[in-house]
C-alpha cells in the first residue's frame, strides 16, 4: 500500500513499520514526515521518531524525524533534546531555555536542530543572540531551523542577520530565512526582501513577493511589478495579490502617490494581471481588499483584459459593500465603451435588480451612455418607482442633453 493510502487512511502502525524497516532512506524520511502530521503525542509513534531522529543513518531522515516531534507537539521534542543532552523537561521554562542554548552549541547537528526546534517553542526571546549565532552554523539544517525559531519568537532585532541569510548558498536556508522576515513583518523585517523576488528558487520568491504586500511604503512597488513576470504562475498571482495589498495597507499620506505609482507602472495590463484581479473580486470576502481591486481594475484593463474585468464589475455593483459597490461604478466609467453600455442596459431590463444596483447602473449609464441610454433612461424616469433611482435618472439624463 502507497505512503499516500496510509497517510490518508491514518494507519500509524504502518506509517511505525516504514519508519523502522523500509530500506530506502526516502520512504523512511516521507513515513517520518506524515507521523508528524498524523499522529497526537501517542508514546509509540514518539518513540519510534525519538530512536529515528538519534540512530538513523540517513540525515535528511533524521531531519524529518525532529521536524515530525517538533509538529507533534507537547514535550515530544524537549524529550528528544533530554535524551541526547541530559536536559531536565520538567523544568522551568527559564531553566529549558538555558539549556536549549547550550545544547545549541552541541557537536551534533540533530541535536542543535532539535534545540532550535525547542527555542521556537518556547518563544523565548532571551534565546536570541544564541539563534543569531546559529544561522551561522556549518550545517544548512540547522541554519534552516534557527531561522524559523527567529520567525516564531518575531523581534525585529534579529532582522539584519535574517536579512544576511537570504544570500545562503542552500535554498530551504533562504527560504526559512524569507519567511521568517515575512511573520515578523516590520519594514525593517520586510526590506531584505525587495531584492529577494529575484531569488533563483521559486519558494524563496514567493514568499518574498506575498510578504511584500505589507510593506509600508512605494520601495516595494517596482518589485512586485516585477514579479508579474516571474516564471512561476504562483509567485505571478502572489505578486497581484500582494499589489492589492499594498494598496490596502498604504498610509493616508502616501496613499495618492501609491496609488499612481502603481497604476503608472502597471500601464495597459494584459491578462495575467485581470485575470487573478477578476478572480480576487468574484472570490473574496474582505471589503478592503475587494475596494482596491474594484478600483484598481478600472485603470489598468487593457483591450485584452477589458470583457472580463466589465463583467466581473458590473457583477460588483450589487455588492453588499456600498464602498465596494461605488468603486466598480467608477471604474465602470473609467473603462467606458459600448459593452459598459450594453451590460447597464441589460441590467436595468432585469426585474431583479436591486434598487441600489440600479441606481448606479443609471450613475455610469449618464457618464458613458449614447443615445440608446438616454431613451432607456427617459422610459425609466417616466415609470421608476423608487424616487433615488428617479434623481439619478434625472441626473443622468442631463448629463446626456436632457429630455427630448
Amino acid at each position: 500500500m502507497s505512503l499516500y493510502q496510509l497517510e490518508k487512511d491514518g494507519d500509524v502502525d504502518s506509517l511505525l513499520d516504514h519508519l523502522k524497516l523500509s530500506d530506502s532512506p526516502s520512504i523512511r524520511k516521507r513515513a517520518a514526515e506524515i507521523l508528524g502530521d498524523v499522529v497526537g503525542d501517542e508514546p509509540q509513534a514518539v518513540d519510534a521518531l525519538v530512536r529515528t531522529a538519534r540512530s538513523d543513518d540517513d540525515e535528511e531522515v533524521r531531519g524529518a524525524a525532529i521536524d515530525a516531534l517538533d509538529a507533534i507537539g507537547g514535550e515530544a521534542i524537549e524529550r528528544l533534546v533530554a535524551e541526547m543532552a541530559g536536559v531536565d523537561a520538567d523544568g522551568a521554562d527559564w531553566v529549558r531555555a538555558e539549556a536549549f542554548v547550550e545544547t545549541l552549541s552541541a557537536d551534533r547537528p540533530e541535536l542543535r536542530m532539535a534545540a532550535a526546534n525547542a527555542l521556537r517553542r518556547l518563544g523565548d526571546a532571551g534565546a536570541l543572540p544564541a539563534l543569531v549565532e546559529a544561522l551561522d552554523d556549518p550545517n544548512s539544517r540547522v541554519r534552516a531551523r534557527a531561522a524559523r525559531a527567529c520567525g516564531a519568537i518575531g523581534d525585529d532585532r534579529v532582522a539584519d542577520a535574517l536579512g544576511a541569510r537570504l544570500d545562503d548558498p542552500v535554498g530551504p536556508v533562504r527560504r526559512e530565512a524569507a519567511d521568517a522576515l515575512a511573520a515578523i513583518g516590520t519594514d525593517q523585517a520586510l526590506s531584505p526582501l525587495l531584492g529577494a523576488v529575484t531569488d533563483e528558487n521559486d519558494e524563496v520568491r514567493y514568499a518574498a513577493v506575498m510578504a511584500l504586500g505589507g510593506y509600508q511604503g512605494p520601495a516595494a512597488i517596482d518589485p512586485l511589478i516585477e514579479a508579474l513576470d516571474d516564471d512561476s504562475d504562483v509567485v505571478r498571482r502572489a505578486a497581484v495579490f500582494s499589489i492589492v495589498e499594498l494598496l490596502a495597507a498604504a498610509p493616508t499620506e502616501q496613499s495618492h502617490r501609491i496609488r499612481e505609482t502603481v497604476v503608472d507602472r502597471l500601464g495597459s495590463a494584459d491578462r495575467s494581471v485581470v485575470d487573478p484581479l477578476v478572480e480576487l473580486l468574484a472570490e473574496s470576502n474582505q471589503p478592503r481588499e475587494r475596494r482596491n481591486v474594484a478600483w484598481l481594475l478600472g485603470r489598468v484593463a487593457g483591450d485584452e483584459g477589458y470583457d472580463d474585468a466589465v463583467g466581473a464589475l458590473i457583477d460588483a455593483l450589487d455588492a453588499d459593500d456600498g464602498t465596494t459597490a461605488q468603486f466598480a461604478a467608477t471604474s465602470l466609467v473609467e473603462l467606458g465603451g459600448e459593452t459598459v453600455e450594453d451590460e447597464l442596459l441589460e441590467l436595468l431590463e432585469d426585474p431583479d435588480c436591486a434598487e441600489e444596483t440600479r441606481s448606479k447602473a443609471v450613475f455610469v449609464l449618464g457618464k458613458v451612455g449614447g443615445e440608446r441610454a438616454r431613451e432607456r433612461l427617459e422610459e425609466l424616469l417616466d415609470r421608476a418607482g423608487d424616487e433615488a433611482v428617479r434623481k439619478q435618472a434625472f441626473a443622468a439624463l442631463s448629463k446626456l442633453g436632457g429630455r427630448r
